[in-house]
Formats: C-alpha cells, sequence, structure tokens
C-alpha cells in the first residue's frame, strides 16, 4: 500500500502504534472491509460482525451523525483527515476516538480510506507530550543537552545551540570542552558525572560558563541535571537544563557589594578613614585599583569651592590588588593638580562620570625608572577607567577612580552606575565626616581659649591634671580646672563639672570660668565665691533662647563646683563646694581621705547657702579633685567609684604628681568615657616661718615710723636690702592709711615668697580707692605711689576687717635686670 507509513508510529507510547491503535479498512462506499483485532477488543464488536457494514451504520450513535458526516466531508476533500470523533461501542457509552484517515490507492489501482484510532484522552496526552518535547528542544528559551555515559553530546536544543554559536545538528559527538574554556568545562562535566554515578539531580546549580570564542566575556548559568534510565533501570546518560543567569548574577553581585558598602562605609565621622573604607569597599568586586581624591577644601573640614577644573585635590586612599601601582600611583597625602582635558579633571569639571572603556598606560610607564619587569608586566594590563564625582548636597567633594586590569573585562554602562551609588553613598559619610571635622576644630579652638593652656606654676603648691571629654580625646566638653593666684601667696583650685557635653557645655563652661577668675581677683570666701557662681547661672537659665523652630535650644544652665583655698603660711585650706564631688586627701604617709564637707546645692537653684570649710594639710599631702566623670560608670556608683580612687591613690602616694595622675586615669577610665572627665592634683608647699615676718602695731601717729624701721630691720635680715627704700614708702603709706582712716589695732605682715608681700590689715570694711590728686590738694597721692611702685596691689575683706596687700618683684639672683 502507498501512503502507509505515514500514518503508523512505531512508538510504544504512541496510541497510533500496531500494537495499541484501532485499524479499519474502508471501500469508496464507506463499508468495512478490514477490521483488527485491536478494533474488536476496545469497540466490542467482532470482524464478521464489522466486515460488509457501513461504517456510519455501526459505528456512529444517530444524534451524533452531522457532526461524523462533517468530518467525513473534510476527509473526502482533504484526501484525508486527523480529529476526534464520537463512536458507538457495542456495549457501553459514545466514547470519543482521535482519528487519522488517509485515502489508499493499492498496486491494482482500487482505492480505501485506512483509519486508525485510540481514545481521545490518549491521543491528547500523547500530542501534549510530543508538544512538550518538540518545545523542549525547538522553542525552549531555556537550554538544553542529553549526554551519553561518557558525557558525549548526543542532542542540543536550539536555545543552547545559539549560546554556543553552532547549529544544533552540529553538536552531535561534541564535548563541553569543544566550547567552554577548560576550567568552566571542568567544572560542568565534574558535576554532571556527580549525577551519573549517583543518581542525585542537579538543582539551580550557578556557576561560570565562558565561551572559548569569547573567553574574557563573563557568563554564568544555572544548571539543573538528572540522570536518564530505560524501564529496566540501565543508564542511558545525564540530561541537563542551562539557564543564562547573567544579568541576575550581576544584578546580585551589585545589591551584595552596595550592601556591604553600606556596611563597611562611614563607620567613623574620619574624612580619611570614610575615603579608605570607599576604596576597600570597590576592590576587588567592581575593580582592581581603586584612588580617592579630594579637593583641599574638604580634607582641611571646609566647605568646597565650586571650581571648572583644574582645582588641588589631595590624595586621601587608595587601595589595590596590583602588585607594584604604588610606584605608578601618587602617594596617598600628596596634593596633585589634574589639567581639565584628563579623565579626572573632566570629571571634577563636568561633575559628571566619565567611563574610558579603553585606555593605554603602557607609554605612561616606559620611562618610569625603578620598575621591575614584573611589576610592568601587570600594569601595563591595565586597560580601563571610570571616574564618578564625589557629591552630596549640591557640593562636589572629589572624585573616585577606577582601574581594571585583571579582570578581563572592560567597564561598562552598568559598572559605572554601580560606581556612581558607591560614591554617592560615601559622599554623604565622607561629607558628614567633613562638617563633624568643621564644627570639631570649631569647638576645640573656642575649648583652647576657653581652658587654661599651662596653669601657672605657683610655689604653693605643686599641680598636674588630666582631662578627657566624653566620647574620647578629640571632644569637647564642659568640665573645667584652674589653678589661680591669690593675694599672700595663696593660691585657689577650682574644679567644675557643666551639664551636658559638647561645644554648648563648653561655652557655658567658659563664662563661668571667666567668672571665677573676675570673683578670685576680688579674693572672696570660697563660698562667696559660689553664691555668686550660682546667680550667674540662674540668670544664664533666663537668657536660654528658642531654637528656630521655638523650641529651647540645647544651651546648659546647671553645674557643679569645687572652690578652694590653701594658705601656704598657715596651711590651712578653705574649701566649699556646690553639688560637687568631695576631695580626696593623701596624707604625707599615704592614708588617703575624704573630707565629710558640706555638699551644698548645685548651681543654678538660686537661694540655697553654701558653706566653707577649713582643713589643716601637713606639708607635702595631695589633693585630688575631679568631677563625676571619674567616679561614676553604668558597673557602680560614685560611693563605689570614690573607693576606686582613694585605693588608686593609696598605691601610689610619694609618687610624682604626673604619674599619679596618668595612673588614676589609666585605672579608672575606660577608652572612650561616656562623661567629661577632669581631674586636678596638688601637692602642698609650707612657707618657712623664717619667711614671715608679723607685728602688731598701735592706730597712733607713730605707727609709720615703727613700721618703716621694723620693714629695714627683716629686709636686712632677708638680704633684700635694695628694696628696702621702696618698701618703706610703701609700707608707711598703707599704715598712715590704716591708722588715720580705720583706727583700732593694725597689723603689718611680710612674707618672702616668690615675690616680696607686704599686708596691713585694720578693722575697717572701707576699701581705700585711687584717685588723680588736683595740684592744690595736700594728700590723695600715696595710693597712686603705692601702684607706681609696687607690680600689683589689692585689698581683701574678712569677716572683719580688711587688708590692703602689694607685691613686689624679687631682685635676680647675681644682680641684672628686674623681669
Amino acid at each position: 500500500m502507498t501512503g502507509s507509513v505515514t500514518l503508523i508510529s512505531e512508538s510504544p507510547e504512541d496510541p497510533f502504534s500496531l500494537g495499541r491503535a484501532v485499524s479499519v479498512v474502508l471501500d469508496p462506499h464507506g463499508r468495512v472491509t478490514g477490521w483488527s483485532d485491536r478494533a474488536e477488543a476496545l469497540l466490542g464488536y467482532a470482524a464478521p460482525e464489522a466486515l460488509g457494514r457501513e461504517a456510519t451504520d455501526l459505528l456512529v450513535d444517530p444524534q451524533n451523525e452531522r457532526v461524523v458526516m462533517e468530518a467525513v466531508a473534510a476527509c473526502v476533500r482533504e484526501r484525508g483527515w486527523f480529529g476526534v470523533v464520537p463512536v458507538r461501542v457495542k456495549e457501553g457509552p459514545t466514547v470519543g476516538f482521535g482519528v487519522r484517515a488517509r485515502l489508499v490507492t493499492r498496486d491494482s489501482g482500487e482505492v480505501e480510506w485506512f483509519l486508525i484510532g485510540a481514545p481521545a484522552t490518549e491521543v491528547v496526552q500523547w500530542e501534549i507530550d510530543r508538544s512538550v518535547m518538540d518545545g523542549l528542544f525547538r522553542r525552549s528559551p531555556i537550554g538544553l543537552s542529553v549526554h551519553d555515559t561518557d558525557l558525549g553530546i548526543l542532542r542540543v536544543n536550539r536555545a543552547l545551540a545559539r549560546v554556543g554559536g553552532f547549529g544544533a545538528e552540529q553538536a552531535r559527538g561534541l564535548r563541553t570542552g569543544d566550547f567552554l574554556v577548560r576550567l568552566d568545562a571542568d567544572t560542568v562535566d565534574q558535576r554532571l558525572r556527580e549525577v551519573l554515578e549517583t543518581g542525585e539531580p542537579l538543582i539551580f546549580t550557578e556557576q561560570s560558563c565562558r565561551l572559548l570564542a569569547a573567553p574574557a566575556k563573563e557568563r554564568f548559568v544555572d544548571v539543573s541535571a538528572f540522570r536518564m534510565e530505560d524501564s529496566t533501570g540501565q543508564v542511558l546518560g545525564v540530561t541537563q537544563l542551562v539557564e543564562d543567569v547573567t544579568e541576575r548574577h550581576r544584578a546580585r553581585r551589585r545589591l551584595a557589594l552596595l550592601s556591604a558598602a553600606g556596611a563597611r562605609i562611614g563607620t567613623t565621622l574620619d574624612v580619611g578613614t570614610t575615603a579608605s573604607e570607599l576604596a576597600e569597599a570597590a576592590v576587588p568586586g567592581l575593580a582592581d585599583c581603586v584612588s580617592v581624591d579630594l579637593l583641599e577644601q574638604v580634607s582641611r573640614g571646609e566647605e568646597p569651592v565650586a571650581d571648572s577644573g583644574g582645582s588641588a585635590v589631595r590624595r586621601t586612599a587608595v587601595h589595590s590588588v596590583v602588585r607594584g601601582s604604588e610606584r605608578v600611583m601618587f602617594p596617598v597625602g600628596s596634593l596633585n593638580t589634574f589639567p581639565p582635558h584628563t579623565p579626572q579633571g573632566r570629571c571634577l569639571s563636568g561633575r559628571r562620570p566619565v567611563l574610558e572603556p579603553v585606555v593605554d598606560v603602557w607609554k605612561a610607564l616606559e620611562g618610569l625608572e625603578g620598575l621591575d619587569a614584573a611589576d610592568a608586566a601587570q600594569l601595563r594590563d591595565v586597560h580601563s577607567l571610570m571616574v564618578v564625582p564625589l557629591t552630596a548636597r549640591g557640593l562636589v567633594l572629589g572624585f573616585m577612580s577606577l582601574w581594571r586590569t585583571r579582570l578581563p573585562e572592560p567597564f561598562e554602562d552598568d559598572d559605572l552606575t554601580l560606581a556612581g551609588e558607591l560614591a554617592a553613598r560615601a559622599a554623604v559619610s565622607i561629607d558628614n565626616a567633613r562638617r563633624f571635622t568643621q564644627q570639631r576644630r570649631t569647638a576645640l579652638a573656642l575649648q583652647r581659649r576657653l581652658m587654661p593652656r599651662e596653669l601657672p606654676v605657683h610655689p604653693a603648691v605643686a599641680v598636674a591634671h588630666r582631662y578627657r571629654p566624653a566620647g574620647g580625646a578629640a571632644g569637647v566638653g564642659g568640665d573645667w580646672f584652674d589653678v589661680i593666684p591669690l593675694s599672700g601667696a595663696r593660691v585657689a583650685l577650682v574644679i567644675g563639672d557643666v551639664v551636658g557635653h559638647g561645644i554648648n557645655a563648653a561655652a557655658t563652661m567658659g563664662r563661668l570660668r571667666t567668672a571665677v577668675h573676675t570673683l578670685a581677683d576680688l579674693d572672696l570666701e570660697p563660698d562667696e565665691v559660689l553664691s555668686h557662681l550660682d546667680d550667674l547661672v540662674t540668670r544664664l537659665a533666663g537668657e536660654q533662647e528658642p531654637d528656630d523652630e521655638g523650641a529651647p535650644g540645647e544651651q546648659v544652665v546647671g553645674a557643679t563646683c569645687l572652690y578652694a583655698v590653701y594658705d601656704p603660711v598657715a596651711r590651712q585650706c578653705c574649701i566649699a563646694r556646690a553639688g560637687h564631688p568631695p576631695p580626696a586627701v593623701v596624707a604625707p604617709d599615704g592614708v588617703v581621705s575624704v573630707p565629710d564637707l558640706p555638699a551644698g546645692p548645685p548651681l543654678g537653684l538660686g537661694g540655697l547657702p553654701f558653706e566653707t570649710a577649713e582643713l589643716t594639710l601637713p606639708e607635702g599631702t595631695v589633693i585630688a579633685l575631679y568631677t563625676n566623670g571619674l567616679v561614676e560608670g553604668e558597673e557602680h556608683d560614685m560611693e563605689d567609684g570614690i573607693a576606686r580612687l582613694c585605693t588608686v591613690l593609696g598605691g601610689r602616694a610619694g609618687r610624682p604628681l604626673d604619674d599619679m595622675a596618668q595612673h588614676i586615669v589609666d585605672a579608672l577610665l575606660p577608652a572612650r568615657p561616656s562623661d567629661d572627665v577632669a581631674l586636678l592634683l596638688a601637692r602642698t608647699s609650707r612657707l618657712a616661718p623664717e619667711l614671715v615676718a608679723t607685728w602688731e602695731l598701735p592706730a597712733e601717729p607713730t605707727a609709720p615710723a615703727k613700721a618703716r624701721r621694723l620693714t629695714a630691720d627683716q629686709l636686712a635680715t632677708w638680704g633684700l636690702e635694695e628694696l628696702a627704700f621702696t618698701t618703706e614708702l610703701i609700707v608707711s603709706e598703707l599704715v598712715t592709711n590704716a591708722y588715720r582712716y580705720a583706727g583700732g589695732p593694725l597689723t603689718l605682715r611680710l612674707i618672702h615668697h616668690h615675690r616680696l608681700i607686704c599686708e596691713v590689715t585694720d578693722p575697717s570694711s572701707t576699701s581705700p580707692h585711687l584717685r588723680r590728686a588736683r595740684s592744690t590738694d595736700e594728700g590723695g597721692r600715696g595710693l597712686l605711689l603705692v601702684a607706681q611702685l609696687t607690680e600689683h596691689w589689692g585689698t581683701r575683706h574678712a569677716r572683719e576687717g580688711k587688708t590692703v596687700w602689694t607685691e613686689q618683684l624679687l631682685p635676680p639672683l647675681g644682680g641684672g635686670p628686674v623681669v
């Protein structure tokens, strides 16, 4: 028969195969002339029942006749047909059958219709399966390859053939290594062998897949694979499905890089550190070498000035995995200018990223001295460059240059976008660091001018100090200390703590410190000094100004203070404190104590009294004044902290003060204290009795003469005859004023200290005042004379009476000018 081979498939799963399909032969009039055993089995009619009958009478239900006759007409018209028709089964319901009909001409010239059929459900499933297989190999976008047990390629689909750059029919007999680079081909073969050996499928495994035709082009694929077996379990080979996920891989890598950079960049408020973090974040994930250059103003913490190009930039950071790159790059810290025609210059002037996919650095390396062959070989492979601006808040801070050498692919637009995102994130952190640097420099400059640069050297005490603002040595705070020389060889020791931290606390501290100096010049008692400070803090609270939004600003108005006055003549220390921790006192024998002093309220409460306590201190006693940041912590309260301080002090008694101060800080403070800390140590000295002379004088006209005589004799005893004439004039004037205007007994005291001190004490509380006498006045010139003959003079008041004092410079040892 002609054409029969086109009707019957030999696949055992094909429902139209000879073993599974119904076969029927019809003559030109539609009568059955052939009936297969399978037809008898599925339709229920034996061959004798079917042969010779018209097929429509035998197999078609009358109600389905119209549908069947339409199919018959189409079959006659097209000389063949395929479709589904309802077929009547002998003993059962009508069943849909898939039917293929073909006109067959015998050798004798007779014409017959040959029909094969199968249940429609089987036909539909078979057609779906065939469509799936056809789709996998012809239309699927996912690559498919079938390998034998030796991993030779049996068949690939069109998608995989397009990736490999060859026809699907040309792949048979090839191996993976024929179109992939060796390293990637070995990885593929190893994983396929594991699937063959174990039977465990490979599911969505990502791997590199670079083609031999383009080895420099990065490509990644997701691979799934399964082992093929026949019905008996014999291994036939392995099939793998390959999906190109290069873009997804790059996107994931970019996201990972950005995520890591976000966590890595901006960990500190330091411009240099932030620039280094940016360079390290981009290498080696994006580039092989990165440099960060910032405008000179930015590196100093100043606001950058807009420029059309050619501005000086400072190399702030470099990170590279290329050997020898440090020999051809500007070193960190160098100040450079990039001409406007260079990529860096174009980036800076245009404020836009610049992409140079292909660059040639070999010419620049040819004349470079000291570069060995190995380094030159690596550097000559630099082939691509990107320069992106660092822009934040509308300001260009500098730029980042990215070089590629080991990565074979040149930079692309996607890489430029990624670099721009990195630069944008880092620029904000750099600008934050710049602003912090600017503010910190301002605050430090303010504090340097508010805090004493050097404490005065005073014979009454030797001092050592330490200062630690909250957050480390780079910050500013509101704690302060001072050593203020007073009249009568005395010295004031001051320590205070303003509530809060930062520049506001430092500003308030400066005002309080200035007030303390002014009050100290008035020679007030410690409790009086604190009362005046309390009034000042109360006024400061009333002066608070609202911020831009109408809320009170961050102004500091609370403070504590301790004010002590030490007299080396009497070895007495008068102390008053306003809510401040008490001092620790270390006796010469090493015994440490904390005097029970009236605490007093903190400054700013107003209306509450302060009390002064007196301590007698042996020579060599160490007084430790401190702020609460030294003794308070998260793990202990102030009492425990003071106990720890006393323990540390007791263990260092007798050591140099500076050594003691450093040991206290090291033992009690963390590296970055959470509160401001100030520490002042003072070791007391005693003025020898033979260096002090005191006389009681009657308030009578003979007192000045007696005072002059006693003064001359005492100066001769001290070997200060050079000062006798001047001192006699001073003493005479002061004693004369006292007995004329004050009355009562007078006290004259001379002190041979770092200066010659003269003091006249009387019971009056009225202070003398310097005035300019007219030419006709008979008096009024005495104090003017005293002021001209002395270095300093003044008045201090006690509970009863006052003392007028003067200080004169001592003559230099061995002669020479008095400085």
